[in-house]
């Protein structure tokens, strides 16, 4: 990662929808399980960033696309790292909610 990384700007309403278009696309929440709750971009599972390992549980493809959101970019972008290391080849960070423009969903899923 360069330094010019952290001045990208990333649409997260044009990668959900790239995200839906996808062929085999997790879209991924690494919020808490209670932000989740609260709102979430439909589709989407929870894995909060905490429990990231369990995500070969969730997650049986590891070339599969991945897009990862939370709540302003900063836990998906660790996610995005931990999942790298962990062998997923194709995971980008969408980065936060905050910037969804669409409806959230509210409830488990």
């Amino acid at each position: 990662m360069s330094i010019l990384d952290f001045f990208k700007t990333v649409d997260i309403n044009k990668e959900v929808n790239r995200c839906r278009t996808t062929k085999d696309s997790v879209l991924l929440d690494v919020r808490t399980e209670d932000e989740f709750r609260r709102g979430h971009i439909g589709g989407a599972r929870n894995i909060p960033v905490n429990k990231i390992d369990n995500a070969v549980n969730l997650l049986h493809d590891k070339s599969a696309p991945i897009f990862v959101y939370c709540e302003t970019g900063n836990r998906s972008r660790q996610a995005v790292s931990k999942l790298k290391k962990m062998g997923y080849t194709n995971v980008c960070n969408i980065g936060g909610i905050e910037n969804y423009q669409g409806q959230q969903q509210r409830g488990k899923h």
